[in-house]
């Protein structure tokens, strides 16, 4: 049993405590959230900084770690999806390597849970002896070519059966995106996650060719499926956003992760919601600021009380795995919201995302969520979350 304590305790359901305690088992279970006076010092482990759960990091795509640094910035969506599939053919101890020091990292940075996009089998090896949670998400897409559709669903699923689901691993199957999933597609996507208690995600609004493509069938996604010997001839604008064709044919009895959603507005999100009650959106604010150098409208999100989360995205689009560097981030440009409720969206509704709440995202008795210190950088006199680090204590 252990009795850690620091100046202030973020409970995430609940009050903050000043000089909080949190009291855990031999397995980090949550015991007892009391306050420092009710305990004896000598019994305590006293740490400055402030506690907060583990955080959930709801987007990434672990196997692609080995691209890290090799992708240039600010180039927007279209290049750098073109300039992944041209890196991606390296050798496999290379992959491997960097798949399970991008685990190591996500752990020691707090993260307790990861929704990871996995197009191929090398992450599972990793997966499988992980200190943290996984739910894999099997992405699958034929460029919206419907005469595709079975042998891309074919080919992924044997993907998908190869990952065997233990107590710290889910996955489900889940579409690309709006812009590469044909009406085919997704229905077996559909058929093959049932109607049980699965999530499921989708990249979306992303760069505006992808509205472009569906609102009036123009734009860089034309020359772009040209490039790789792809026709459109067969496809027809729908006249409305990208995400109006993914909800027309995804699931809504599945809770549901759209990803990115840089240029989704007010009314994509109400129609969103309209659709089910399960809908959870992560935002990337560092991939999204590398990639297309742009943030969503998080003021949309918020007057639609729409439930949040964070991910990192992958090495690829990102200079780091720290859901904290990513909360930093959010903070930095958007100074209206507070930090308790970028805190929710890192930990609470992440963990309510993936199904994982029942042990995750909050410091409530019975709970195993991991404890996260955050302490000042040296030098800073007062504590500041943009100049802080986290130190995993359980």
């Amino acid at each position: 049993m252990r009795k850690i304590s620091a100046d202030k305790v973020y409970p995430v359901i609940g009050q903050t405590i000043e000089n909080g305690v949190l009291v855990i088992d031999n397995e980090g279970k949550i015991l007892e959230v009391g306050k420092r006076a009710d305990y004896k010092e000598d019994e305590l482990e006293i740490y400055q900084g402030i506690l907060v759960p583990g955080f959930v990091n709801t987007h990434c795509h672990l196997e692609l770690s080995h691209m890290k640094g090799k992708i240039q910035s600010g180039t927007g969506l279209i290049p750098f999806i073109s300039n992944v599939v041209k890196h991606r053919k390296v050798p496999q101890e290379e992959i491997m390597e960097a798949i399970a020091l991008a685990d190591e990292e996500m752990y020691n940075e707090g993260i307790v849970a990861v929704g990871d996009i996995s197009n191929q089998k090398d992450t599972f090896e990793v997966k499988q002896k992980s200190k943290m949670r996984y739910y894999t998400f099997v992405e699958m897409f034929d460029f919206l070519q419907d005469e595709k559709a079975q042998e891309a669903f074919d080919g992924y699923k044997e993907v998908y059966d190869s990952l065997e689901e233990a107590s710290h691993l889910k996955k489900s199957c889940v579409p690309h995106a709006p812009y590469s999933v044909s009406t085919s597609l997704f229905r077996k996507i559909n058929d093959i996650n049932g109607v049980g208690n699965k999530t499921v995600s989708i990249h979306n609004q992303e760069t505006p060719p992808e509205n472009d493509l569906f609102l009036k069938k123009t734009g860089d996604f034309l020359s772009f499926y040209s490039n790789f010997g792809i026709s459109l001839d067969g496809f027809e604008s729908t006249r409305r956003p990208s995400i109006h064709y993914a909800l027309a044919n995804m699931n809504p009895g599945c809770r549901t992760i759209f990803v990115h959603n840089t240029l989704s507005t007010a009314a994509d999100i109400r129609f969103a919601h309209a659709w089910s009650g399960k809908v959870y959106w992560a935002t990337c604010p560092n991939a999204n600021l590398y990639i297309e150098n742009r943030l969503p409208d998080y003021s949309a999100f918020l007057d639609n009380n729409a439930k949040m989360t964070i991910g990192t995205d992958s090495l690829t689009s990102n200079w780091q795995l720290s859901i904290l560097e990513e909360m930093k981030t959010i903070l930095k440009y958007q100074s209206f919201l507070t930090f308790e409720s970028v805190l929710e969206w890192a930990t609470l509704n992440g963990a309510k995302a993936l199904g994982f709440d029942k042990e995750l995202g909050s410091f409530s008795i019975g709970k195993t969520p991991g404890i996260n210190l955050l302490i000042r950088e040296q030098g800073r006199e007062e504590f500041s979350i943009n100049h802080t680090k986290v130190q995993r204590l359980a």
